[in-house]
C-alpha cells in the first residue's frame, strides 16, 4: 500500500470534512442559536464569547484545538456559527490536520505490520490527548460555573 495515497486520501477526507461542517455551521449556525439550545447553551452572550475568543486566539486557537480529541469535532462548528472567516478556519485547520495525519500515517508505516505495536502506541497518544482534552474541558466548565456566579450575586 503507497503510504502517500494512504496520507493524501486520510487527510483530503478530513478537510474536506471539516469544510463542509464549517459552511453548514457558518450559513445555518443561526438556527441553532435562537432554537432550544440558543436559549440554554449558545446564547447570544455565548456567541459573543466565542466570536471574541476566536478573534483573539483564532488561527493557531483553531489548529492545537484540531489536533485534541473531542475538540477536533466542535472547532469547525463553532467556527462557523462565530463567523471566523473562512482561511482565518479552513488553513490551520487543513495545517492540523496534515500534522494528525502525517503522525499517524507514518507511525503505522513506521511500525509495520505489528498490528498490536501500533495499537498499543495509537491507544497511548489517545491516552494522553484525552487527559488534556479533559482538563481543558474541566478548565472550562469551572471558568462558566464561576463566570455565572458572579452574575447572579448583586453588585
Amino acid at each position: 500500500m503507497n503510504v502517500w495515497l494512504v496520507f493524501i486520501l486520510s487527510w483530503a477526507a478530513n478537510v474536506g470534512s471539516g469544510a463542509a461542517v464549517y459552511a453548514l455551521a457558518r450559513r445555518h449556525g443561526t438556527m441553532v442559536t435562537s432554537g432550544f439550545l440558543g436559549r440554554h447553551i449558545f446564547t447570544p452572550n455565548t456567541v459573543a464569547h466565542i466570536e471574541e475568543q476566536y478573534r483573539r486566539h483564532g488561527a493557531y486557537g483553531i489548529f492545537f484545538a484540531r489536533l485534541l480529541p473531542v475538540w477536533r469535532g466542535v472547532v469547525m462548528p463553532f467556527a462557523g456559527i462565530a463567523r471566523v472567516p473562512a482561511w482565518r478556519a479552513l488553513i490551520p485547520m487543513a495545517v492540523a490536520s496534515a500534522v494528525y495525519y502525517g503522525a499517524l500515517t507514518y507511525l503505522v508505516r513506521r511500525l509495520g505490520t505489528d498490528l498490536d505495536t501500533v495499537l498499543n502506541a495509537v491507544k497511548k497518544m489517545n491516552t494522553v490527548l484525552a487527559i488534556v482534552a479533559g482538563v481543558l474541558i474541566l478548565i472550562i466548565v469551572v471558568w462558566i460555573v464561576r463566570r455565572r456566579r458572579r452574575r447572579r450575586v448583586p453588585r
